[in-house]
């Protein structure tokens, strides 16, 4: 196994004298970007060093917005931050893996923000990363948040990396290609999901993260994985990530993950198909994670709701009920679509500030605005959407936060 070296100079921002430069450069552009790296030269005659310390003072700006306060003390590269999870979802994750396990072999470790989130659920964890240098700054930040007595960093394959000891495995495989752009198949990803799948198989418990786009027809079956759980969770309203729970981790064959406000619920099932009935009052549309897990049908039974078309994720009912788990709009009856219509049905509302949305309809709903030339004090949201097959569109507004 490689002991994994911190990269000159990076190495050199950790001395005394570089921690001052890495605080000046971090000062100056925060405050002035534009003449950060001129004014940086009155700090050091080393033109490397001062460029990797505006390097990573500016990462560490950027990386305010999801890391806090650890921002500061962490060291980064530009696809590690701009691909590291989000720290609410790694201390999750690592919260309920820490029920099943005790030391964890997290693969592909990146720059080691899954391991930081499990170390501090109390886990022992075995970092591996196949790139020297990316190994080498999960070693930094382990030893920079106090860490380094429970992350061991291995600067190794994935596939090969000696799993003794370990109980679970969580793998966060490369999912861009050499030029970055995503990778949409898993066995394109790096390495290939079915490898880190068998990997899996060799400790009671896995979970690892695929892309949210994943095709439901990907992921394993019972026969190559045993026990799976397919998980999609989103933060205020945005889908950030899918993950698979294998072996004992596994609960249920599907789970919807909604994080907004701080709060996380959860919506589990089997994905059945939902009810199809009549459009109702109000329209629900579905959060993102639930829609990815199929996981219309279990909400439509807790609201009494049905789909008014079953091809489309949109759920109606005759009556508001509370829920995290979708966006509810009050509606009038189903218009037909048709432009001219429209634009008249909104001048006679004095609709000026009208939202588009569309499911199920090939629209521009930028290019449907100003079609529709809306003009007045009232707002509005107009939701194109089929109904029985047909192109329709409803007239409405939110129903407030249910």
């Amino acid at each position: 196994m490689d002991e994994p070296a911190a990269p000159t100079p990076l190495a050199e921002l950790r001395t005394p004298e570089g921690a001052a430069l890495l605080a000046a450069a971090t000062e100056l552009a925060e405050r002035d970007p534009a003449r950060a790296a001129v004014a940086l030269r009155a700090h050091t005659a080393d033109p490397a060093l001062a460029s990797a310390a505006l390097n990573q003072a500016t990462l560490r700006l950027a990386a305010r917005a999801k890391f806090g306060a650890d921002a500061r003390l962490m060291f980064f590269t530009r696809d590690g931050l701009e691909q590291a999870t989000r720290p609410a979802v790694a201390a999750r994750r690592a919260a309920r893996l820490a029920r099943t396990a005790s030391r964890v072999a997290d693969l592909c470790c990146g720059i080691g923000t899954e391991a930081i989130a499990l170390a501090r659920a109390g886990l022992s964890v075995v970092a591996v990363d196949a790139d020297a240098a990316t190994a080498a700054i999960a070693r930094m930040n382990a030893e920079a948040l106090g860490l380094a007595g429970l992350i061991e960093v291995r600067h190794e394959d994935a596939l090969v990396t000696d799993l003794t000891g370990c109980d679970a495995v969580f793998a966060d495989p490369a999912r861009r290609d050499a030029r970055g752009r995503r990778v949409f198949d898993p066995e394109g990803y790096g390495p290939p999901l079915s490898a880190l799948v068998a990997r899996a198989g060799e400790v009671p418990c896995a979970v690892i993260k695929v892309g949210p786009g994943i095709p439901h027809e990907a992921i394993p079956s019972k026969a190559e994985a045993g026990l799976v759980e397919a998980e999609w969770v989103s933060i205020d309203g945005d889908v950030v990530e899918a993950a698979l729970w294998l072996g004992t981790a596994a609960r249920v064959p599907f789970r919807a993950t909604v994080m907004r406000d701080g709060e996380v619920r959860e919506l589990t099932g089997e994905g059945e198909p939902a009810p199809v009935g009549p459009p109702g009052r109000y329209l629900y549309e579905p959060d993102g994670a639930v829609l990815r897990t199929y996981l219309v049908s279990e909400l439509a039974r807790d609201l009494d709701a049905r789909l008014a078309d079953a091809t489309i994720g949109y759920l109606h009912a005759d009556e508001l009920r509370p829920t995290p788990f979708a966006r509810a709009y009050r509606v009038g009856e189903p218009l037909a679509f048709n432009v001219k219509a429209l634009r008249r049905e909104l001048r006679e509302r004095g609709v000026g500030r009208l939202t588009v949305k569309k499911r199920g309809a090939d629209i521009d709903p930028d290019a449907l605005r100003r079609q529709l030339k809306p003009e007045g004090p009232n707002a509005a949201t107009l939701i194109v959407t089929r109904v029985d097959g047909k192109r329709v569109a409803f007239l409405g507004e939110p129903a407030g936060d249910v």
